[in-house]
């Protein structure tokens, strides 16, 4: 997700003397409590797939030191034949500094993975292997999912990794404690029910076809309980208790964010480049915000890798490191259309801006052709389940954007070219976080597509908002904005019930940011959601794409982005495939020499300056 403020935010949270984050927990234990009582309903048993056997196979290895059982396939992936480098810290230079480690915003996301383990993996291809979880199953209603658990994971805490802690985070997730994770279980989680230690079923109140895949994000990951309940809000945000391959050393806000090897790490995911704790002692995640130093970082060798790489180095970056680009699936970078207030609540308008500008060359010229254009402003084209037919609804036209406003009533014009009805102008106003959800290069964009609408004789204002101002959530109302521009990740095509789903008072929808209430469409989306094959997920998806494409309350511009450079000294740091945060597990220096030059963790240096490099 993106532009939602994260509730782990310290100012969302309530400060650890408020009695109600007791009662908070206190009522996720009495369901849990009530639950158990409840009748189980018979199992379908989901043919579990030879995956599974590789991945118990390879947790079998896994009690051995850092890459002790290292196997040659693991080796190749790592890019290391031989026994790889243990220890030194990993420069690491990233654009944004999340809120808290974890949370509901991306940039959260990708502390999170360090720190918090999930209960399934997302691959390459789009499924997902065992993790947390070893097996599972679906009652033949499709509302029942069970979920069987390892019996060897303990948080960092000391205290167990089970089916309690399991239930307890489903319950924490839905009561607030991860707003994107409520997003995108909102209207379907009822309760969870332990069966025994490491037996937990989810109970759902309809199918929910992409419920695997959708736990495979980080917004997922599993905290100890028992430090969600005794410790203090803050304490949990910045150092969340996890049982993952890493645990957080030190933060020093706008400065980095240190993350320590937890040396007891033994059940990484089948699709990890290898088993057991980290080869790396830490990791240190610089905050760069600025793209020219954060580049200039890594070729000064003060960086060991970075991400986020700006447009004008990419083509530089691909010949001098190891290099990878992920097309984030989700909702791609598009503007939203306030079809609640304003001039855009004439759908002949909405049609009429998209088929306006050239955003296909715009997007080629603002990024230098490093970034896909994406014509959709509903799935981004990595997204499965995207219809590339739908998404060409609205080619660049400037003759029948004309047409359409004309018809609309927009006849007259101004001195400047701007259209008048009524007395009028045709003039709106677009918001965007700069730096928080659009880059410096996404700007641009954003500025050639201003220019571009002046010909249909739109008159654009553009709005940039600061980081305080885009999570104050002051532009967030329909009497705000005309235009907002975002995206959200998500590994599949669900994320159009996330965003088009109705608000109500009953049920606000703060991510439906277009204000769209068509019940034909949520329909179409619901549907999708809880078919039964996977043939009709996409066929209902499909439809609710061209449905939305009619409606026009949103225009594509290009495909949310993940990059990584990585230098020579480095190897075996990837991109995880559910939402393309950075792998660090199994990242190791190429050599002795380039581990010894890194330097050690902060507060270590501040008490021995000597011993800095």
């Amino acid at each position: 997700m993106s532009t939602p403020p994260s509730p782990n935010a310290p100012e969302n949270r309530r400060g650890s003397d408020d009695p109600s984050v007791t009662t908070a927990a206190n009522t996720a234990a009495n369901t849990v409590a009530t639950a158990r009582a409840r009748r189980r309903p018979g199992a379908l048993t989901i043919g579990l797939t030879l995956v599974l056997g590789s991945a118990l196979a390879l947790s079998a290895c896994s009690s051995g030191g850092a890459g002790s059982e290292e196997s040659e396939e693991q080796a190749a992936l790592t890019g290391s034949a031989t026994e790889p480098v243990q220890g030194g810290i990993l420069e690491y230079g990233h654009l944004q500094e999340p809120n808290c480690i974890f949370g509901g915003w991306i940039q959260e996301n990708f502390t999170a993975r360090q720190v918090l383990d999930n209960l399934v993996s997302a691959t390459e291809d789009g499924s997902v292997v065992p993790w947390i979880a070893t097996e599972w199953s679906v009652s033949e209603d499709r509302t029942v999912w069970t979920l069987h658990l390892r019996d060897d994971v303990h948080f960092t805490d000391g205290t167990r990794l089970d089916a309690e802690a399991v239930a307890y985070n489903f319950d924490y997730w839905m009561d607030g404690g991860n707003g994107t994770a409520a997003a995108h279980l909102g209207g379907f989680y009822d309760h969870s029910e332990v069966v025994d230690a490491d037996t937990v079923e989810i109970h759902l109140s309809a199918p929910f076809a992409p419920f695997l895949s959708t736990l495979s994000q980080s917004y997922f990951g599993l905290q100890s309980p028992t430090a969600l309940q005794t410790r203090t809000a803050e304490e949990n945000c910045t150092e969340p208790i996890g049982s993952g391959p890493f645990t957080v050393k030190d933060w020093k806000r706008g400065e980095y964010i240190e993350f320590e090897r937890n040396e007891d790490y033994a059940w990484a995911p089948p699709n990890a480049r290898h088993q057991g704790p980290a080869h790396l002692e830490g990791i240190r995640w610089n905050i760069v915000p600025d793209g020219t130093s954060r580049y200039g970082s890594l070729l000064a060798g003060e960086m060991d890798a970075i991400g986020e790489i700006p447009a004008v180095n990419i083509a530089e970056a691909r010949q001098r490191y190891d290099f990878t680009q992920y097309i984030t699936p989700g909702r791609p970078v598009v503007i939203n259309l306030n079809t609640e207030r304003g001039l855009f609540t004439d759908q002949a308008v909405r049609q009429a801006l998209s088929h306006a500008t050239d955003r296909e060359a715009n997007i080629e010229s603002a990024f230098l052709g490093t970034v896909p254009f994406e014509p959709s402003g509903y799935l981004s084209q990595s997204t499965p389940d995207y219809d590339a037919d739908a998404a060409q609804q609205y080619p660049f036209d400037l003759e029948r954007a004309n047409e359409l406003l004309d018809g609309a009533g927009w006849t007259g014009r101004a001195e400047d070219g701007t259209r008048i009805k009524d007395g009028q102008r045709l003039q709106v106003k677009i918001v965007y976080g700069l730096n928080t959800i659009v880059t410096p290069d996404g700007n641009t964009a954003i500025q050639n597509f201003q220019e571009q609408a002046r010909a249909a004789g739109f008159d654009i204002e553009l709005r940039p908002l600061t980081p305080s101002e885009n999570f104050s959530g002051a532009y967030s109302t329909p009497d705000s904005y005309d235009g907002s521009v975002g995206y959200w990740t998500s590994p599949h095509a669900g994320i159009l019930n996330i965003n088009y789903r109705p608000s109500t008072e009953d049920q606000p929808n703060g991510a439906n940011t277009t204000f769209l209430d068509n019940e034909q469409v949520f329909t179409t989306i619901q549907e999708a959601l809880q078919a039964p094959t996977a043939e009709e997920v996409s066929a209902k998806f499909s439809q609710a794409q061209y449905q939305l494409s009619e409606l026009a309350p949103a225009i594509g511009l290009y495909t949310q982005t993940n990059t990584l450079a990585v230098s020579d000294r480095v190897t075996g740091l990837w991109l995880e495939p559910a939402q393309g945060g950075p792998i660090f597990h199994d990242a190791h220096f190429t050599s002795d020499e380039a581990r010894d030059s890194s330097r050690g963790f902060s507060a270590e240096n501040a008490e021995n300056p000597e011993s800095a490099g």
